[in-house]
């Protein structure tokens, strides 16, 4: 790609406002975005530290399908008390725990390359490179993550045990990625 496109490119990203769902930097990942954004060859177009969520269970993505989302730790009580709100709508919902990604625009392949080597030593194993078109982007992710329907036609088919377990899961999973992303901002130069 040529330099003034890349850089141009940089450029219009880095002033964008932040069109997230939740419409504001993730704190846990902001330190290590503004790294990798004041290397010359590299530039974040996305970032998440992990989130656990209820949504809607449904196909397609459409607006209002998250009823509820954390990107902290959560309580059993909090979480009960989200699913309980939850089970007037009388819709199929799930459980969500995602992990931790980052997409990061590079200027060469050669660049693209060295950063996925750090995501790998880092621990985030389920990463790879995509082209778009002249655009290359290094997508990271953890592999640590939680999915499955937990309110099935307006009726909770957990009990308040397995949900104990999850929510555990859930923060432990959290963690993990919170460590990967702090291991991954001590390899970046």
């Amino acid at each position: 790609m040529p330099l003034d496109t890349f850089n141009q490119r940089k450029k219009d990203v880095l002033s964008r406002q932040d069109q997230s769902f939740k419409g504001s930097w993730d704190k846990k990942i902001s330190k290590l975005c503004e790294k990798i954004n004041s290397l010359e060859n590299y530039y974040t177009t996305s970032s998440c530290s992990g989130r656990i969520l209820l949504m809607i269970d449904q196909e397609k993505k459409a607006e209002g399908l998250f009823k509820w989302m954390s990107h902290d730790l959560i309580t059993f009580n909090e979480q009960k008390k989200a699913i309980q709100k939850l089970e007037k709508l009388r819709k199929n919902i799930k459980f969500k725990q995602e992990p931790c990604i980052l997409h990061i625009a590079c200027k060469t392949l050669k660049d693209a390359n060295h950063f996925l080597e750090l995501g790998f030593k880092a621990g985030l194993k389920k990463s790879g490179i995509l082209y778009f078109g002249s655009r290359i982007i290094v997508e990271l992710n953890a592999s640590e993550k939680l999915e499955f329907p937990i309110i099935v036609n307006g009726k909770l088919i957990v009990d308040d045990n397995f949900l104990k377990i999850v929510v555990k899961k859930a923060n432990e999973n959290l963690e993990n990625g919170w460590e990967k992303i702090k291991k991954l901002e001590k390899l970046v130069n």
